[in-house]
Parts: C-alpha cells; sequence; structure tokens
C-alpha cells in the first residue's frame, strides 16, 4: 500500500500529494493537544473543587461551558471550512483554544474562568470535525476509515499526555503558584504549533479542486445537510452524536471525582485513570482494523454496546477491581466508537457541504455535552447514587444504536462525492 496519499480522480494537477504518515502526523498532534487540554480539565475541575471551594453543580458547569463553546465553534468553524477552506480553519482554531487556556491558568475567579474556558471550547469543537473532513477528504476510499480512526487515536495520546501532567504538576508545590495553574500554562504551547501547519500541511484536494465552493452560501449548505438525499443521515448522526457526546463527557469528565467520591484519594484516582486512558489505544486500533474489514456500522454498534455494558458496571463497582476492568473497557469501547463516529460522519455528505454537516452534527453533540456534566453534578447534589446515574448513560446509548441499526447506511470503501 502506497505511503502518499494520493488525489482524487477530481482533484487538479496542482495539488501537492502529502504521505499519507505525514498527514496523519501534522493533523494528529493538532488533535493530540485537544485531546490533552480535555484530559487536564477533568484533573482540574477536580483540584479546583478543593481550592475554591466548588460544589458538584459549579463542577459541573465548568463541563458544560466548555461544551456550550464547543458547540458553538463546531457550528461556526465548520461552517466556515466550507468557504475559506480546511486548512485555515484548523489552524485558527488551535490558535484560540491555546491562547484561551492558557490566559485560564491566569484567572482569580470562578466567572472569568468560565468565559475562558467557553473560548477554548470553540476551537476544540471546531477543529476536531474539521480535521476529520480535512483528513478524510485527503485519502483513498479504501483506506479512508482507518486513516480518520487512526487520526482519532492520537486522541488517547493526549489523554495520556493530559493525565501525566496532571499526576505530577497538579499536586506539586510550586508556590505561590498553584499546581493547576502551571498545568493550563502548558496547554498555551499548541498555540506555536499552528506556525508548523501553515507551512507544512496543504489543504484538502477536494476543496482546492473544486473553487466554486467559497461562493455557495452558508445558508444553502446548512439547508443541504436536509435535502431529502441526505436527511435520513443527518437524523442518525445528530441522535448518535448527543447521546455519545452527553456521555463522554458526563462520565470521562467527572471520572477523577468519581473515584474520590467511592473512597480514593485524589492522587491515586491520577493513576487509575491514566491506566485506562492507556486502555483507550488498544480501542482505536481494533477499530482501525475492524471499520475496513467488518465497515462502520457494525464497529458503531458493537463498540456502543460494549461502551453501554462498561458504564453500567462502573458506576455499580463496589471493588477498585472491578472499578479498574470496568474502567479500562469502558475506556476501550467508548474511544473506539469515537473513531469510527469521525470515520462515519464526513462519509454522509458532499465535499460542497462536508464541513458544514460535520460540524453541524458536532454541535448538536456538544449540547449533549452541556447536559451531561450538568446531569451528574446536579443528580449527585440531589444524593442520587451513581450508580443510577451511570445507568441513564447507559440507555441513552442504546438510543443511539438504534438509530444507526434503522437510519444509518454503510459507508465502507465508498467514493465521496
Amino acid at each position: 500500500m502506497s505511503n502518499v496519499v494520493s488525489a482524487h480522480s477530481n482533484t487538479n494537477s496542482n495539488t501537492k500529494p502529502i504521505s499519507r504518515n505525514k498527514l496523519l502526523a501534522v493533523a494528529g498532534t493538532g488533535w493530540m493537544f485537544d485531546a490533552m487540554d480535555v484530559g487536564i480539565l477533568s484533573f482540574v475541575i477536580a483540584a479546583l473543587a478543593a481550592d475554591w471551594g466548588l460544589n458538584s453543580g459549579q463542577m459541573g458547569l465548568i463541563g458544560s461551558v466548555n461544551s456550550i463553546g464547543m458547540a458553538v465553534g463546531a457550528l461556526i468553524f465548520g461552517v466556515f471550512a466550507d468557504k475559506v477552506g480546511r486548512k485555515t480553519i484548523f489552524m485558527w482554531t488551535l490558535i484560540l483554544f491555546s491562547v484561551a487556556s492558557g490566559l485560564s491558568a491566569i484567572t482569580t475567579t470562578f466567572m472569568a474562568f468560565l468565559i475562558l474556558r467557553f473560548f477554548v471550547g470553540m476551537g476544540l469543537g471546531g477543529e476536531l470535525p474539521v480535521a476529520s473532513t480535512l483528513v478524510s477528504e485527503s485519502v483513498p476510499a479504501k483506506e479512508r476509515g482507518r486513516v480518520v480512526v487512526l487520526l482519532e487515536s492520537f486522541w488517547a495520546g493526549g489523554w495520556l499526555l493530559g493525565a501525566i501532567i496532571s499526576y505530577f504538576v497538579i499536586p506539586a508545590d510550586f508556590w505561590p503558584i498553584e499546581g493547576w495553574r502551571v498545568a493550563l500554562l502548558l496547554t498555551a504551547i499548541p498555540a506555536f504549533y499552528a506556525l508548523y501547519i501553515r507551512m507544512h500541511l496543504p489543504d484538502s484536494p477536494q476543496f482546492t479542486a473544486k473553487p466554486e465552493m467559497k461562493k455557495r452560501s452558508v445558508w444553502k449548505n446548512i439547508a443541504g445537510v436536509w435535502e431529502k438525499k441526505y436527511a435520513k443521515a443527518t437524523l442518525m448522526l445528530w441522535i448518535v452524536w448527543f447521546v455519545v457526546v452527553f456521555s463522554y463527557y458526563g462520565m470521562f469528565l467527572w471520572l477523577p471525582s468519581v473515584m474520590v467520591g467511592k473512597g480514593f484519594s485524589l492522587i491515586s484516582s491520577f493513576g487509575y485513570v491514566v491506566i485506562m486512558t492507556l486502555a483507550q489505544l488498544p480501542g482505536y486500533f481494533s477499530a482501525a482494523w475492524l471499520i475496513e474489514k467488518a465497515g462502520r456500522k457494525f464497529v458503531l454498534v458493537t463498540y456502543l454496546l460494549g461502551t453501554a455494558g462498561s458504564a453500567f458496571v462502573f458506576g455499580n463497582a463496589e471493588s477498585i477491581e472491578v472499578l479498574l476492568i470496568s474502567g479500562i473497557l469502558l475506556s476501550f469501547f467508548n474511544l473506539g466508537a469515537w473513531g469510527a463516529l469521525y470515520a462515519y460522519t464526513p462519509e454522509q455528505y458532499p465535499s460542497v457541504n462536508r464541513g458544514t454537516g460535520a460540524g453541524l452534527a458536532a454541535a448538536v453533540g456538544r449540547v449533549g455535552g452541556i447536559f451531561g456534566p450538568l446531569l451528574v453534578g446536579n443528580l449527585l447534589a440531589s444524593g442520587l447514587d451513581i450508580g443510577y446515574i451511570f445507568t441513564i448513560f447507559c440507555i441513552s446509548i442504546v438510543i443511539g444504536v438504534v438509530a444507526i441499526l434503522f437510519l444509518g447506511k454503510e459507508t465502507k470503501q465508498m467514493e465521496l462525492e
């Protein structure tokens, strides 16, 4: 198999080819920085609770504000990716989230922290669907699904990096600076990576081959996702994205806090979450292998059902052994499903509004991400057991599975429009 990403048949001759590995490395590194920020945030929330005396409702609000920003960013930047290009938007979203995250390290009030987390979320929410669209349009159909899932695997590396930074930095004594501030300052580094992207990453060959895309109105692109030909796919994607993001942020942003609540120290919970994060890698790699063998629908359904079962066991675990094993399986299945979803989403639309379609689906998903953390915080505050809360996530994921089975179409090795 060639290591050079070939141009599509409708690509003009001036498009400079890029190797598949370089494409993955450049786009994946940006993806990794996103995950690092989200991973650090989950630990910062637990640290802020102790440092600022936050209650569970305020802790949930941090994650929800982040998701509000992600919803807005996915919508705005997804739409503009079809107007100005995938590469340009990828670069600016990276700068936005890096600068805002770094600035959040020097805040002294809860409200200022929330405002900056909104802008961090905008950058994160815009970058992910745009990056997956860029990669999806830059590789041949026979390996498109596998490459996009491998792109998503950089998320595990970023989460692991965030967990390691949190494990060593957040509890450390940097007097007079709190450890969580130092950790957030490190998240500003990716802004410099945007300069590398500008010099080394070409835009999507499908976008550069169709200059007429820039002339289409934003409203025409938005309305296009609900045309009869794409309406069923859009409905399916919006349901699946909502339940997947709702459950992911509801569960994973609360992992350290849930483990503390079950009697484990904050330091110990960091170590356990690192182990759970490592389990994401085989989840991604197995999904990347299966997605071109068994198809998108099979991988999504299988891994989402595995996520639902693992979530139920994790929420009701009474021992560290069960907690650790179910947490590992939760990471394995959930992130494998994420990879497949990022591969599946851009394949539902033509190139003229692919960024818009992917961005809208991701935006709807981020609405779920708003409610997930808030739900956990409010239900915990009302005294409801974490086992019941995780059962809610289990049921929501099953709803997503039903949507895929009845509304989804198989897109394995399908040529993009």
